[in-house]
């Protein structure tokens, strides 16, 4: 599938292109502006006759620089206050890029909240959707400034991810400070070879990514590497490769051998199930027996209250909880059907009881197929 994957790359009209704080600036941290306005040429060309969406890092790093600081803030308060500063620094610079073509440029700030809640999701994707018809470049960060969660390992790798699933984007690439995923970590192994084409994500191929961050940024390979699963799942194509080597974009939307491809999947998920098994974080799990399991990974059936073996945490109705077998992995992940004091009455039961435990009976199910993903 490797040759039919990069000619699709070279057919994509709708790409979402990450940029990482390591692509941005130097060795010292510091904003490399010569390399920006490279990048911004690759990014003018990216946006000729395509729809493009930018995901940004770099706000923190511009705010360091703003502040004088000499290095990361180590607190979370002193990461929001550089992302205060840096990001409008940042947004200055996009605009300035994309001037010399007379590109409008939109700021758009997200926290995981906004991709969460289903509403606020699909706000979020008709906003963009508007944005790109009318011919303007979406620049994409999350919002450091309120959101915790996403000064953690990997923000904006599975930001841009979720994003390229809210806009059904054509590709996905990840532009880093490494060519792409080697055999080995090329900084310790001589022997270590580039990896042109990954056709699956195995745990192997996880094992291979490691998780080693940088001092500026806060992501690593391993985070890449699931950002890449994550949109092969949804059958869109991605790539991990250099941003720091000027015109490495244009080569991988010509379709050139280079980086590393993560080809999609035959079977893509729909938007909603996407939606479930990555956007959403579980409020509880519930631990299934093997039959249940059994009937939800290869029958393609419900989880009924019959097959729930335990009930952990404490969740309402319609939130999203974890499937774990009795071993503790989780293999599935949906919307429940009951909240967690109810399931636990009904847990182990058949359904026909569930009115006569309850008092009342919303479903027969604990997790409706519809609002369940396998993972």
């Amino acid at each position: 599938m490797t040759d039919s994957a990069r000619n699709a790359l070279r057919g994509a009209r709708r790409v979402v292109v990450k940029i990482g704080t390591n692509a941005l600036t130097s060795a010292t941290g510091r904003f490399n502006r010569a390399h920006f306005e490279a990048l911004g040429q690759d990014l003018l060309w990216a946006a000729q006759g395509r729809e493009l969406v930018v995901v940004s890092s770099g706000a923190i790093a511009l705010g360091m620089e703003r502040l004088g600081l000499p290095s990361r803030p180590r607190d979370i308060p002193g990461k929001q206050a550089c992302a205060a500063v840096g990001q409008s620094r940042l947004m200055q610079a996009y605009e300035e890029a994309f001037s010399h073509a007379s590109r409008a440029v939109a700021q758009v700030l997200l926290t995981h909240e906004d991709v969460q809640e289903r509403r606020r999701y699909l706000n979020v994707k008709h906003t963009l959707d508007r944005l790109l018809a009318a011919g303007v470049v979406p620049v994409i960060n999350e919002n450091d400034t309120v959101s915790v969660d996403e000064l953690k390992f990997g923000d904006n790798d599975t930001l841009a991810s979720l994003v390229a699933g809210v806009v059904e984007a054509d590709a996905l690439v990840l532009l880093s400070d490494v060519e792409g995923l080697y055999t080995a970590d090329p900084r310790r192994d001589a022997d270590a070879r580039l990896m042109p084409s990954v056709p699956g994500v195995t745990p192997e191929v996880l094992a291979l990514a490691g998780d080693a961050t940088s001092a500026v940024g806060t992501g690593g390979m391993a985070s890449k590497v699931r950002a890449a699963a994550r949109a092969a799942e949804l059958g869109i194509p991605c790539v991990i490769t250099s941003g720091a080597v000027p015109g490495r974009l244009r080569a991988v939307l010509l379709g050139e051998e280079v980086g590393t491809l993560f080809e999609p999947a035959g079977n893509r998920r729909s938007a909603r199930t996407a939606w479930i098994a990555h956007a959403l974080r579980p409020r509880g799990r519930l631990v299934v027996d093997a039959g249940a399991r059994e009937a939800i990974v290869t029958g393609k059936r419900s989880l009924l209250p019959s097959g729930v073996k335990a009930v952990e945490g404490e969740f309402s109705r319609g939130d999203p909880v974890d499937l774990a077998d009795a071993t503790g992995t989780v293999f599935a992940r949906g919307l429940s059907t009951y909240d967690a004091s109810d399931l636990r009455r009904i847990s182990g039961r058949r359904s026909a009881d569930i009115e006569a435990v309850l008092g009342y009976r919303y479903l027969d199910e604990a997790v409706h197929r519809d609002d369940l993903a396998v993972l």
